[in-house]
């Protein structure tokens, strides 16, 4: 029988490309590929046209009519919106890449930095239905046949990373992998904003670029970056993973989508009962592994010697040499033995990146969030626009599985600031704009986005219900537009006074809403942006106005301002993800309080407010649950939250 295989050598080239299972694998084929076809990878803005005019293959054009939709979009002004902007972005995790398919489609020139050379996270993503229908629509089906088939909504985080690489590459974004890098440097001479890397003689280090985007995690913050940790009570997870030999038996055995404690009482205690594990939940999902992810109640792994030594801190408790690796390894495999009813033939630990048997304990109870989600810099005359996507502006509740979700959506909002940045709108109007979208994505439930997922694109409007884009106001970010203090330029000056007066208005219309909202609880008088908040229960009585739940304003005292200002703050922070300004005792006690910074206070808690009142917040979560509620499938939590399938 003659062989159905292509013979053009692109096409097979193509081929493998699109069928490689790692990293290294992807990049050696998209290169052979483009020898065969003799196109430079460097000619970024003819590269794309080129491929698909050289690549005349029928297996590519299904691709290329996904991908042709979805550049025809108004918003990248047919790919010519950023053509004069170059980025960098540091990190190819999903959310790196997903940023940079969304540059690379506004026309800018975009270069990934990513110091792993192998993809090899096992870990098992939910997925919120955007996210599904925006990888679709970007063609992950036609490199990951599997991908989201019948129920599934869930993927490896290697698979995901492997989809929008070659996604990226084939728009033309360049990925250097193997590459550290080690921090930004200024502009000198004729030379802009370059990038310290190692090795140093690599090219990446001669790349000059006016974007700058951190989507590596909590291991890089850039300059400029701060970040306020949420803490909640103590929480320990397991995540475990086993070999997938993808056999007849293992294809029988369902899922678990998320098994809670207080809606199967007796599941929990018959596991307790038979093996001394005592957990709060468990989620076992089926993908390029077995994976298993769980909440561990502590006295039971200190029971089961997981945990040698009890310690109130979460750092010292699970810190390396107090946890027992084999008893880990014995603990996770026989909770996923008993959770699958032992119909899993064999339970053996696939390797993470250090060869090591994927199984890792940690704390969750700890999240952290930037205060600011972008922010310019300048220096020379030259402009640095840097912002940050991923885990690095905000980390995700853990048992919510909001990580990828709020990711994708924080690389669209970072996209549509960028072409406003191509489009060459003013850094502080265009810092405003995005400091008011992020603003939203600490409270973005599936409940709360637009349904309409065909629609969605870097335009925010089109996913945020109700977004307010002129919420924050150009005089508030002034702190934002960072320039060179040795070289100051009276012209940006009168701009931020001519910013500042036209802001005065909003902030009228901020006071009046503030009075009208605390007008009749006892000892509040607000009259100003400063002292008529020291006390503490001017911030508790807008609070209560809205959550009267949250705050009992009978049991304040006028003259206990620490107490009352911290109560305000911790309720602030937990349930609506709304970082201070300062601390209790120095709204109490110190000095002037800046005016400036309570008035972008104020502005979050009355955009959280009304945006909260206008969907009817009483549908949905504010905030994380307590751990015990911490994974729940489809059932009425206490504020009337309806959990989903949710893991990692």
């Amino acid at each position: 029988m003659a062989s159905l295989d292509p013979v053009n050598p692109a096409h097979v080239a193509f081929d493998r490309f699109v069928q490689a299972q790692d990293c290294e694998g992807v990049q050696r084929h998209f290169d052979e590929l483009c020898q065969q076809l003799d196109i430079d990878l460097k000619d970024f803005q003819s590269f794309c046209s080129e491929l698909k005019e050289r690549l005349n293959y029928w297996r590519a054009k299904a691709l290329w009519t996904k991908l042709d939709k979805r550049a025809s979009h108004p918003d990248y002004q047919q790919r010519k919106a950023c053509t004069k902007n170059k980025c960098l972005i540091l990190g190819a995790g999903p959310c790196g890449l997903r940023t940079a398919i969304e540059l690379s489609l506004l026309g800018a020139r975009v270069v990934v930095l990513e110091k792993r050379e192998t993809f090899s996270r096992n870990n098992v993503l939910h997925l919120w239905p955007f996210t599904i229908c925006d990888l679709r629509g970007l063609g992950a089906k036609k490199f990951y046949g599997k991908f989201c088939t019948s129920s599934l909504d869930h993927i490896s985080i290697r698979q995901l990373q492997l989809i929008l690489l070659k996604m990226s590459l084939l728009l033309g974004v360049e990925i250097h992998t193997g590459v550290e890098f080690q921090g930004l440097l200024e502009p000198s001479g004729e030379k802009g904003w370059t990038a310290k890397v190692l090795p140093e003689t690599h090219p990446a280090s001669a790349y000059q670029f006016d974007v700058f985007i951190s989507a590596g995690g909590g291991k890089f913050v850039p300059e400029g970056f701060k970040h306020k940790e949420l803490r909640g009570k103590l929480a320990i997870g397991i995540t475990a993973n086993f070999v997938n030999r993808c056999t007849a038996a293992e294809a029988q055995v369902e899922e678990i989508s998320g098994v809670a404690r207080i809606y199967n009482q007796k599941f929990f205690q018959d596991l307790l009962t038979e093996t001394g594990i005592d957990l709060e939940n468990i989620v076992y999902y089926k993908d390029d592994t077995h994976y298993f992810v769980m909440t561990a109640k502590k006295m039971s792994l200190l029971k089961k010697g997981v945990i040698k030594q009890d310690f109130n801190e979460a750092e010292d408790l699970l810190a390396a040499a107090n946890v027992d690796q084999e008893a880990l390894l014995r603990y996770a495999r026989d909770a996923a033995h008993f959770s699958t009813g032992g119909k899993l033939p064999e339970l053996q630990f696939a390797q993470n990146h250090a060869r090591q048997p994927d199984v890792a304990v940690f704390d969750f109870t700890c999240m952290q969030r930037a205060e600011n989600a972008s922010l310019v810099r300048e220096r020379r005359g030259k402009k640095l626009l840097t912002a940050l996507v991923g885990d690095c502006l905000v980390e995700p509740f853990w048992p919510l599985g909001t990580g990828i979700a709020r990711g994708f959506l924080a690389a669209l909002d970072t996209a549509w600031m960028v072409r406003s940045w191509g489009l060459g709108v003013p850094p502080l109007k265009l810092l405003a704009e995005r400091e008011s979208i992020y603003q939203v994505l600490s409270q973005t439930t599936p409940e709360n986005t637009g349904k309409n997922y065909a629609a969605y694109s870097i335009d925010p409007k089109t996913r945020y219900l109700r977004v307010n884009l002129a919420s924050i106001q150009s005089s508030q970010v002034q702190h934002l537009y960072i320039v060179d203090k040795s070289n100051p330029s009276s012209k940006k000056q009168n701009n931020r006074r001519s910013y500042a007066r036209q802001d005065s208005g909003g902030s009228e219309e901020l006071l009046k809403w503030c009075q009208k909202h605390t007008a009749g609880y006892d000892n509040v008088d607000v009259k100003d942006f400063t002292n008529s908040w020291r006390s503490g229960l001017a911030l508790c009585a807008l609070i209560h106005r809205f959550r009267p739940r949250l705050i009992d304003m009978s049991s304040l005292n006028a003259s206990a301002c620490v107490r009352n200002q911290q109560l305000a703050i911790s309720v602030l922070e937990k349930e609506l993800g709304i970082p201070p300004v300062m601390s209790a005792a120095d709204f109490a006690n110190g000095g002037q309080i800046d005016r400036l910074s309570m008035v972008l206070y104020l502005t979050q808690i009355k955009n959280t407010f009304t945006v909260l009142t206008q969907v009817h917040a009483s549908t949905f979560l504010i905030g994380p649950p307590p751990a015990h509620h911490s994974v729940i499938c489809k059932h009425h939590g206490p504020w009337g939250f309806q959990y989903k399938q949710a893991c990692v």
